[in-house]
């Protein structure tokens, strides 16, 4: 993975390196890509609720997708965690971390107004903690990370890699943190090709991502997209 960054001058007069997204998209190589038809649908679950809605609309079609959950998230909707961990060869369930705290590495830092870590230590812990809390709800093994906000500076993705797993990101941010209308939702969605990575939220039910995406997730279908989920598939970076 080739984290690019650009150095900024600090307060102090030191270079420190602005934080960037990881922007990826499939693999043309991928073998389940033979039609150049697939798509990857990762939906986030930061801290707090469980949009229930979004979820059983996926259940009902059949739709797979990569979840990334963190230990937060889990500990304060235990009926939504076994939702997901009934439907195991639905969802891909992925680390997100344990409480949802952005890769960046040094005192003071914050990615839109949420504190980084302090040290390479304190990453550590979320990472590890994060993937913990997946294997005891589910009994399978994270082999992805995304960190809060999908924000990383290069000695922090380094270290993800280091532990073992690969950054997921993504090429479409559908609904902006759960934030956007179901127009923009919709929007967005439909701008959707092949070889995307769509990254939405499952943790906003007073938002409007299970709602634009019960119209578009079925266009795309209709169109002949297929949805895997990143367990399947080879993700490149891209600009």
């Amino acid at each position: 993975m080739c984290l690019a960054s650009v150095p900024t001058q600090a307060k102090d007069g030191n270079l420190k390196e602005t934080p960037i997204e990881i922007h990826q998209r499939i693999a043309s190589s991928t073998q389940i890509n033979k039609k150049n038809n697939t798509i990857a649908l990762t939906l986030d679950a930061c801290s707090g609720a469980y949009d229930d809605d979004l979820i059983q609309f996926l259940i009902r079609n059949r739709i797979p997708a990569t979840l990334f959950i963190t230990k937060k998230w889990i500990d304060s909707n235990t009926k939504g965690a076994q939702v997901l961990k009934n439907n195991l060869d639905l969802f891909a369930l992925e680390d997100h971390g344990e409480n949802h705290i952005p890769a960046v590495i040094g005192k003071g830092r914050k990615v839109y107004g949420i504190a980084g870590e302090p040290d390479l230590l304190h990453l550590r812990r979320e990472v590890l903690e994060g993937a913990k809390a997946i294997y005891n709800l589910s009994g399978t093994h994270a082999h992805w990370y995304r960190g809060a906000t999908a924000v990383y500076d290069r000695q922090a993705a380094l270290e993800i890699e280091k532990l073992g797993f690969k950054i997921a990101g993504f090429s479409v941010n559908a609904d902006a943190g759960g934030t956007l209308s179901q127009s923009k939702i919709i929007e967005n969605m439909r701008h959707v090709k092949a070889g995307d990575v769509v990254l939405a939220h499952m943790n906003k039910p007073r938002g409007y991502t299970a709602e634009g995406f019960s119209i578009t997730l079925l266009e795309l279908l209709k169109r002949g997209l297929v949805f895997v989920k990143l367990d399947e598939i080879d993700l490149v970076t891209v600009k």
